[in-house]
């Protein structure tokens, strides 16, 4: 299966870099390219695109608005948002991750952690920056609207999940992969992959990401911790 990508940056160089690295695989392709928000957007809707790499500050409708169209458009419901930076920690970085963006990625990673995260995206999984740590990530989240951390989701809402699921999701919000926390719970990938997949179903997450974001603000998962 083929990974249609979209990438939407207002600096057309930058484009042409990643067209020509995405090109370059065989089971990716660039099927679009946007200067603005606004622009992938229609992008989006036209080509279908799986995966987009979206610059947060572009003129016009920038990457923050965006992905919250995208995200939040029934018919883009497959789409996944890589969220790209000028700087490893970004002050929208939660802001992009509470938008529903799958993660984010600084401008200057290497061109095998690009392609990664495409992959990995696509895959539905939570991307988080190699430079960027799980603490400060946890601290924007739980600073992030001034509420305290837990007044942006319902902590009620977690009551739908059983003790299993609980349990999956701390460690989904301690950036653990499946494999990982297979060995920590002592039961299997699939297992795993099993209770992750109807913690989303439970508390209407798009993906692993979106699990991240309500660990923390509903203090199921601590900064720090």
């Amino acid at each position: 299966m083929t990974i249609k990508v979209l990438l939407a940056d207002d600096q057309a160089l930058l484009r042409s870099a990643f067209r020509v690295l995405v090109d370059s695989e065989p089971d990716m392709e660039v099927v679009g390219e946007a200067s603005d928000g606004a622009e992938a957007v229609e992008i989006a809707r036209a080509r279908g695109a799986d995966v987009v790499l979206m610059d947060i500050r572009m003129p016009g409708t920038d990457g923050l608005a965006a992905t919250r169209m995208i995200t939040e458009d029934p018919q883009l419901a497959d789409v996944r948002v890589v969220m790209l930076t000028t700087f490893e920690v970004d002050e929208y970085v939660v802001d992009s991750l509470r938008a529903g963006a799958s993660g984010f990625l600084g401008k200057g990673a290497e061109p095998d952690e690009l392609l990664a995260a495409i992959r990995i995206a696509a895959a539905g999984e939570a991307l988080l920056s190699p430079a960027a740590t799980k603490g400060l990530i946890a601290r924007f989240l739980a600073q992030g609207d001034g509420s305290g951390g837990e007044g942006a989701y319902d902590a009620a809402r977690l009551d739908a999940l059983t003790v299993r699921e609980r349990e999956v999701l701390v460690q989904v919000g301690g950036g653990l992969s499946n494999d990982e926390i297979a060995a920590r719970l002592e039961v299997s990938p699939l297992t795993v992959k099993t209770h992750v997949n109807r913690a989303m179903a439970k508390l209407g997450a798009r993906d692993r990401a979106q699990l991240v974001v309500i660990a923390y603000e509903t203090g199921l998962v601590r900064a720090g911790a």
